[in-house]
């Protein structure tokens, strides 16, 4: 381990290994993700000013299952985020990945306003366009 690697972390070669082949399927990840999910949203799922999980009103014991596992799965990529901020890998792509999964009272407020950012608008309407649909409306 490096001088500046904290000893009470046990981490050995074979941890690092595979700490670093996640990372490198989180960063393939993202970057066949992105573009499929930002060209599956309805053009008008910004408009709305708020969102239910519409899964819960039709299905609500599966809803709940699927929305536990959901959360869980996002809980765990944060965290892996997080220990990737100073190990190998795509901490912040990963965090964010993480908490869009997650459900946290505000998040479609924030996910609104990140997308109200001219840089993050026109790249995903770009990659809508490359695909053939419509723009997103604010």
């Amino acid at each position: 381990m490096p001088d500046w690697f904290p000893d009470w972390l046990p981490l050995d070669a074979s941890v690092l290994g595979w700490l670093a082949a996640g990372s490198v399927l989180m960063l393939v990840a993202s970057a066949a993700l992105v573009p499929w999910l930002a060209t599956r949203l309805p053009a008008d799922y910004f408009q709305a000013p708020r969102r239910e999980e519409r899964i819960l009103l039709r299905h609500p014991l599966a809803g709940l299952v699927l929305l536990i596992v959901k959360n869980a799965l996002g809980a765990v990529l944060v965290l892996a985020g997080i220990v990737m901020l100073v190990l190998p890998g795509q901490g912040v792509l990963t965090i964010l990945a993480g908490l869009t999964l997650m459900n946290f009272p505000g998040k479609y407020r924030v996910e609104r306003w990140l997308m109200s950012r001219p840089a993050v608008f026109n790249a995903v309407n770009w990659l809508r366009r490359r695909a053939g649909q419509p723009p997103l409306e604010l």
